[in-house]
């Protein structure tokens, strides 16, 4: 339990304990938690100079409650002993930058990287408490805003699509109203042939591969993130359907798809990546969607930082997994009721 974020539960499995009561004397005496030096301000903060190195990532995460904590972490350590360099409580960043700057100056100037998100406060704590390190923002990120443009692209035409269903029912009723009316007024005897029934089913178009127009969209999410490659010979039948009938979605995909493309070449320098970007930037000026055009000037604003990612192609997974170890511990425990043991046990695995 030193080394691996498990639970005593756990354990019952595999030793004749009950994982309760284990946990309890873990806690108690086994761990050296009630000796532990930091313990009187680890929910403020936690400082582990030892640490440091040249390569750093910056995220939040919560651990209990919704309660935010800012981690800086070190690339090199790969998520195992000797990651996290600090841990702040909340995302001030005066609060962050207090604590970071007790580490002596020349230690701070080791930095030359650090990778982000978007994320404002996140880009001032490290302008302020690492001088000389270059900000790259995840690729990832930048995808991930092309990706949400392209589903609320999606979505919109979702909505159409399910408008334009709901009129073709509508219309459907006031036709079955409509025969019914007539024929009552021309009716001049019994006989006849069988009138049709009042409650006729509507019928909505199946298209080829057995979607109507609404489930095609809803049903296209996941082959809109992928790259064509990986379709399988299904999703290739729904994507050629879904591009006939919404000509928009294959542009939506296309920009998507164009800008993994020049982060994913491996032969791109910062420059040609530059260049790159700019013809991308004229292709979403041409498409004239506002999701698009937001996604657009986002990343023309954060470009010199974006293109950063081609100097060292570091990006901040590092600091995404170490926030997913850290959830998947807190999944484990079922929540965290005493916070400092759970800090305590992050910094005995992780620091």
């Amino acid at each position: 339990m030193d080394k691996h974020p498990i639970t005593g539960r756990s354990l019952e499995r595999y030793y004749p304990i009950q994982g309760d009561q284990f946990e309890r004397a873990y806690k108690e005496h086994l761990s050296g938690f009630s000796e532990w030096s930091d313990a009187e301000h680890a929910q403020s903060w936690l400082l582990f100079p030892e640490n440091m190195g040249a390569s750093l990532s910056i995220d939040e995460t919560s651990l209990s409650r919704g309660e935010l904590y800012t981690i800086i972490s070190n690339k090199s350590a790969r998520g195992r002993k000797g990651t996290i360099v600090a841990i702040v409580k909340g995302t001030k960043i005066n609060d962050v930058v207090k604590v970071v700057k007790t580490l002596p100056f020349e230690t701070r100037l080791l930095v030359k990287e650090v990778t982000m998100d978007f994320s404002d406060s996140m880009h001032a704590i490290v302008e302020k408490c690492f001088p000389d390190a270059i900000i790259t923002l995840d690729r990832f990120h930048v995808q991930q805003l092309c990706n949400e443009a392209m589903q609320e692209t999606r979505l919109q035409i979702k909505r159409e699509a399910r408008k334009m269903e709901i009129e073709n029912r509508e219309q459907h009723k006031m036709k079955l109203h409509r025969r019914m009316v007539s024929r009552k007024k021309n009716k001049v005897s019994n006989r006849g042939r069988k009138p049709n029934r009042k409650n006729e089913a509507y019928k909505p178009e199946y298209l080829e591969n057995g979607d109507t127009l609404c489930e095609l969209v809803t049903r296209s999410r996941y082959l809109l993130m992928t790259s064509a490659d990986n379709w399988t010979e299904t999703q290739k039948l729904r994507a050629e359907l879904l591009f006939k009938y919404f000509p928009k979605l294959r542009t939506a995909y296309s920009l998507t798809h164009s800008l993994r493309m020049i982060f994913s070449n491996k032969m791109a320098t910062k420059e040609s990546a530059a260049e790159a970007l700019k013809k991308w930037y004229n292709k979403v000026t041409d498409f004239e969607n506002d999701a698009f055009n937001t996604v657009s000037a986002t990343i023309y604003q954060r470009e010199k930082e974006i293109l950063n990612y081609f100097v060292n192609r570091s990006t901040n997974a590092s600091a995404e997994s170490l926030n997913a170890k850290i959830k998947h511990f807190r999944t484990q425990l079922r929540g965290v009721i005493d916070v400092n043991f759970f800090l305590y046990r992050l910094t005995l695995i992780y620091a």
